[in-house]
């Protein structure tokens, strides 16, 4: 895949699908802004043509930018058959290369748990979800991560009944109690039907066509289509990393150290099969660290202060450390919290739902962390994160003449409302 997976089946047409399921919402609503509108009628074949396209775009300018670099693209599969030695079958016979560095990012894939009938059902991974050209009449979604939620709440927009099975307690389970609250509010308030501490035993029938979930408690749920959001494994089976001394985790991973380098010598892996967090801007970056290691720099992944966006709407992101880690630290802290609400601009959106914390230090104005759900969370969040990069305290954000009526000014008003310690 030119460009890697976030172009081609992932962050890109995901995106570009949630936009689609975005205006079908806002043209749903337009009366409430005075717009008349006719009945709503999603063409599910136009919808898929424009992911298509927008993920065209960007392969073609990624292929323009390997033609201009000046190095060999080579297409086909690849394997080890000797340490620093891979074959590569393409489409014109067998080739073989060496060199003095190899930089592994072989990427990852959609996990199919282990469950009876499962697999034989054929059911969606978000790669065919985001080329479908028809509506799903009931979309059940396994899983209540990133992936599950985005592809949920996109298909009950476009006009899915969507039911969503998570097997843990809540949605987002690596967040804060309220803003999983909050999410699950957001979705039940779209007509998405949870099943939370669901596990499921066993599934019937196949996708596209009819399926039956069973669940452990004997409850079964029926849909027209089934979509697998249950995490990711690695591309590291049969390619010969074994025969390259390249060393696994328990879970299939490369390790690596903090310059990315493997248990082989000058064998380098970046990416989410390196077992960095599984967001491309980490990609980037572990591109970064590798480079700094061809030109002498001392750039490692030691540190870093990674950022991430959920893209329902409205969006959720955060940075740092959640008060639930801080909490777990055993550290002394604060908490500041603010409803959306109350900032103007979501008010002259109509997206009111939401709200922002961030967590401070308990003996400095250092900001320890910073989490959102609104509108464009995602935006506001660089903000604080730039804050935080450049060590200042809280206090210029609260100080700070933030431009009116944007959401950003929001953070005045939330570094402005005092803390709550927790000792």
């Amino acid at each position: 895949m030119i460009g890697g997976s976030c172009i081609n089946i992932a962050c890109i047409p995901t995106k570009a699908l949630v936009r689609s399921a975005e205006v079908a919402e806002t043209v749903r609503h337009a009366g409430f802004f005075g717009t008349k509108a006719g009945d709503l009628h999603v063409d599910m074949h136009r919808v898929a043509a424009r992911t298509a396209e927008v993920v065209a775009d960007m392969v073609d300018f990624n292929r323009r930018a390997f033609a201009a670099s000046g190095f060999e693209l080579v297409i086909g599969w690849g394997r080890f058959v000797a340490p620093r030695v891979i074959e590569v079958e393409t489409a014109g016979g067998i080739r073989r290369f060496t060199g003095e560095r190899i930089y592994l990012n072989l990427g990852t894939r959609a996990a199919i748990p282990p469950v009876t009938g499962l697999r034989e059902a054929s059911p969606l991974t978000h790669v065919e979800a985001l080329k479908l050209d028809v509506l799903p009449t009931h979309l059940i979604v396994l899983g209540g991560g990133y992936v599950g939620l985005e592809m949920a709440q996109a298909f009950r927009r476009l006009g899915s009944a969507v039911t969503l099975i998570e097997r843990g307690p809540r949605l987002v389970a690596r967040e804060d109690d309220d803003i999983a609250a909050a999410i699950r509010d957001l979705f039940v308030a779209d007509g998405i039907d949870l099943a939370m501490g669901a596990e499921i035993v066993a599934v019937e029938g196949r996708s596209g066509d009819h399926v039956t979930v069973t669940l452990f408690d004997g409850r079964s749920l029926s849909g027209s289509h089934l979509l697998v959001a249950a995490g990711r494994e690695p591309m590291t089976r049969d390619i010969g990393l074994e025969v390259a001394d390249v060393d696994l985790d328990g879970r299939g991973f490369i390790k690596v150290d903090e310059r990315l380098r493997t248990s082989a010598p000058d064998v380098w892996a970046l990416g989410e099969v390196a077992g960095s967090p599984m967001f491309t801007h980490v990609s980037l970056d572990d591109y970064r660290v590798a480079k700094s290691g061809i030109t002498g720099g001392d750039r490692t992944t030691k540190g870093r202060l990674i950022p991430s966006c959920l893209f329902i709407d409205p969006e959720f992101a955060r940075v740092g450390l959640s008060e639930g880690e801080a909490e777990r630290s055993g550290m002394s802290y604060r908490v500041a919290r603010l409803t959306v609400d109350v900032v103007p601009r979501a008010r002259t959106l109509s997206k009111r739902t939401g709200l922002m914390k961030a967590v401070v230090a308990a003996d400095s104005d250092q900001i320890l962390g910073f989490a959102m759900l609104g509108a464009q969370a995602g935006e506001v969040l660089a903000v604080v994160q730039m804050a935080m990069l450049a060590g200042l305290p809280y206090t210029a954000l609260r100080d700070g003449i933030l431009a009116h009526p944007t959401m950003s000014e929001g953070l005045n008003m939330l570094f402005g409302t005092g803390f709550s310690a927790h000792p």
